[in-house]
């Protein structure tokens, strides 16, 4: 159940379904999302969108400050969106990938037989 707070002023249902479709899309990614909770608030011209929400790899958060509410919600669950799919492909990232270790009895082996002699 996502939950959405507000305290400067109500949420009404076309920003509640625009909240709502974002994480729509972080749900494709056949992740649990656990406890999604997204507060906005206004600073002076600023729209203000916080995000936090758990899956089983980790926490995710992103905040995004804009002048329409609207862009501050799609680049809030953009944000969450890049660091879902990190988490999610971080497995079979190269950087994660360690280099296969060379048997030591191979290069015993070759070194004797060049030297042998």
């Amino acid at each position: 159940m996502l939950k959405i707070t507000s305290k400067q002023f109500e949420v009404t249902t076309p920003i509640r379904e625009r909240v709502e479709s974002r994480f729509e899309k972080l749900e494709r990614h056949d992740v649990q999302l656990i406890n999604p909770h997204v507060i906005i608030s206004q600073e002076k011209a600023l729209f203000k969108i916080e995000a936090s929400v758990g899956v089983p790899q980790g926490d995710l958060f992103a905040q995004a400050k804009h002048e329409n509410l609207y862009a501050a919600i799609t680049a809030m669950g953009q944000k969450l969106e890049k660091q879902l799919n990190r988490l999610i492909h971080k497995p079979e990232a190269k950087r994660n990938e360690a280099a296969p270790a060379a048997p030591e009895a191979d290069l015993d082996d070759d070194y004797e037989e060049e030297y042998a002699a």
